[in-house]
């Protein structure tokens, strides 16, 4: 068996292909010479993912992104990427190569990448297809915040507990809710109201594994999608993005200005539909609104035993 992995390595290190592996966490943790020379990657760098795209987009080099505001452009690609077992799409480089890619992702989160150059396909024709490409990205995106929306997001939960039944396993859904955001906009301006949006996708964006999916499900209110998940595991997940949102200060001439957000969590159950997990865990959301927010409330959780973490 280990002439059999030295010969595949021997043949990944030769092939003009492109080919790379990611943990669930999105860190590198094999590139072919051909990736790495595209992504301009050196021996032994194993860079995650969203750090390696913002170092090639500051030099001008690698991926293509059409978007001045690269952190915006990061919030709306993570939001889909490795959300699905499979997808297939073009991208370009910076110096006119075209390449042709297909994401793999396992389970536990871990992604196949593998890419072939089809710069010598006629031009006009990889402009339609990437116009298509945009077409879809858009279909499934939310414009304010980048998140995906609530389409894409309930398309996720149904596969969560399609795929699952079959393993006798289940995930869980957290819907998360801004706290008191009428009267952010009432004293602030609408324009602030929409600033805080976006810097609360981009904080809970920013700690979600691969498998997880976060989208704005309508207002304020968001839904976090978490595969072969725990009840208790969920907890943990989102008491920790509620220390972070709490932190946050998103105006810097207003230090002061700070919010918050309380969320219902509820488990999957053999038989569920969308409708009776999200009915489960909005319950649960508006259990830990009337607790006095800022926490989270799990589903079947007795009055006054909400979770508030300091």
């Amino acid at each position: 068996m280990d002439d059999v992995y030295r010969t595949l390595r021997q043949l990944y290190e030769s092939t003009p292909v492109l080919v790379a592996a990611y943990d669930g966490f999105d860190r590198l943790r094999y590139a072919n010479s051909a990736f790495r020379s595209a992504f301009f990657i050196k021996d032994g760098e194993t860079p995650f993912w969203p750090d390696l795209m913002r170092r090639n987009f500051m030099a001008g080099r690698g991926t293509v992104i059409r978007n001045d505001d690269f952190e915006a452009w990061l919030t709306g690609t993570l939001a889909r990427r490795g959300k699905t077992s499979f997808r297939a799409f073009e991208t370009d480089l910076v110096g006119g190569r075209w390449l042709w890619m297909t994401e793999t992702v396992q389970k536990d989160g871990w992604m196949l990448c593998i890419a072939s150059d089809i710069t010598s396909l006629r031009a006009d024709e990889r402009e339609i297809r990437q116009e298509r490409d945009f077409a879809l990205k858009a279909a499934s995106t939310d414009d304010l915040t980048g998140a995906v929306n609530r389409r894409f997001a309930m398309g996720r939960l149904a596969d969560m507990l399609r795929q699952e039944e079959e393993d006798e396993r289940f995930g869980c859904l957290a819907v998360l809710d801004l706290d008191h955001f009428k009267l952010i906009n009432d004293r602030y301006g609408h324009n602030i109201g929409d600033l805080v949006l976006r810097d609360f996708t981009s904080r809970i964006q920013s700690q979600l594994r691969r498998t997880d999916c976060f989208g704005r499900l309508g207002g304020e209110e968001f839904g976090l999608v978490l595969p072969h998940t725990t009840i208790r595991q969920a907890q943990l997940l989102v008491e920790r993005m509620l220390v972070i949102v709490r932190r946050s200060r998103p105006l810097i001439e207003r230090p002061d200005m700070a919010y918050t957000f309380s969320a219902g969590i509820a488990a999957g159950r053999f038989g569920d539909s969308v409708a009776d997990l999200y009915a489960r865990a909005d319950a649960a959301l508006y259990a830990a609104k009337r607790s006095g927010r800022n926490c989270t409330f799990l589903e079947d959780t007795e009055p006054g035993q909400s979770t508030v973490s300091g």
